[in-house]
C-alpha cells in the first residue's frame, strides 16, 4: 500500500514562490511519481512527472517555472513553484504509479493519491 501526504501549500502573491512536499512510502525510487492540480470548475491537470531514472516531464503551463525533484532516501518528492500567477491557484495532488518507467501523463492512470494541498495565488 502506497501512502502519500502532501504539505507546503498556502497563499502567496503573484510572482512569489512555494515549495510543496509529498512524503511517500514505500520505495518511491521505483515508481512514477507525479504532481497534478485541480482548479475550481476545471479538470485535473498534469503538472510534472518523474520516473525511476529521474526523467522529468512538465506540463506546458508550468514549464520553466516549476521544478520537480525527488529524494529517495527520504521517500519524498518536491515541487518548487516560482513566478506564481493567479492561474496556478488550485488544489495540488501528489500521485504514484505502480510502474517506474514509461510514466503515464493522464491522472486516471495513477492509482495512488494524496489528500491534496491548496495553493492560492492572489494578484
Amino acid at each position: 500500500q502506497v501512502q502519500l501526504v502532501e504539505s507546503g501549500g498556502g497563499s502567496v502573491q503573484a510572482g512569489g514562490s512555494l515549495r510543496l512536499s509529498c512524503a511517500a512510502s514505500p520505495f518511491i525510487g521505483r515508481r512514477c511519481m507525479a504532481w497534478f492540480r485541480k482548479a475550481p470548475g476545471k479538470g485535473r491537470e498534469g503538472v510534472a512527472v518523474i520516473d525511476n531514472a529521474d526523467t522529468i516531464t512538465y506540463g506546458a503551463s508550468v514549464k520553466g517555472r516549476f521544478t520537480i525533484t525527488k529524494d529517495n532516501a527520504k521517500d519524498t518528492i518536491y515541487l518548487q513553484m516560482n513566478s506564481l500567477t493567479p492561474e496556478d491557484t488550485a488544489m495540488y495532488y501528489c500521485a504514484a504509479h505502480h510502474q517506474g518507467a514509461s510514466c503515464p501523463n493522464a491522472a486516471n492512470d495513477y492509482g495512488y493519491w494524496g489528500q491534496g494541498t491548496q495553493v492560492t495565488v492572489s494578484s
